[in-house]
């Protein structure tokens, strides 16, 4: 048999917590948003002066971007693909100018002695 503790997994003072211990709960607005892989979900906001309820909210089942228009949900974001270091530089230097600061580093290279 286990030790003596009867209530195990709690501690003094815990126990349910109704309104009454709380306060009352702010009115709330429900708000449906749609995923392209058919997900629904039910978020509730606060309601309150000045409430902006967001145009999307992502999809707490897929992670795609939802809307609330259950006919035409935002189409999932292009996924971008990964670059190396080479492709960026070769964005921002033409093809001439990589020769012109190759030639640089090599020269300098030279002069020091490090290569032949």
């Amino acid at each position: 048999m286990a030790g003596g503790n009867a209530i195990r997994g709690s501690r003094v003072g815990a126990g349910p917590m109704g309104e009454a211990e709380r306060g009352e709960s702010a009115p709330r607005v429900f708000v449906t948003y749609y995923c392209s892989n058919g997900h629904e979900t039910t978020p509730s906001f606060a309601e309150e002066p000045g409430l902006v309820v967001p145009e999307t909210w992502d999809c707490p089942r897929c992670g795609l971007p939802a809307g609330q228009d259950a006919e035409q949900p935002p189409s999932p974001p292009r996924a971008e693909p990964y670059k190396t270091h080479l492709a960026y530089v070769k964005e921002r230097r033409s093809e001439a100018e990589g020769e012109v600061i190759l030639d640089e580093a090599l020269s300098s290279l030279r002069d020091r002695g490090l290569i032949q």
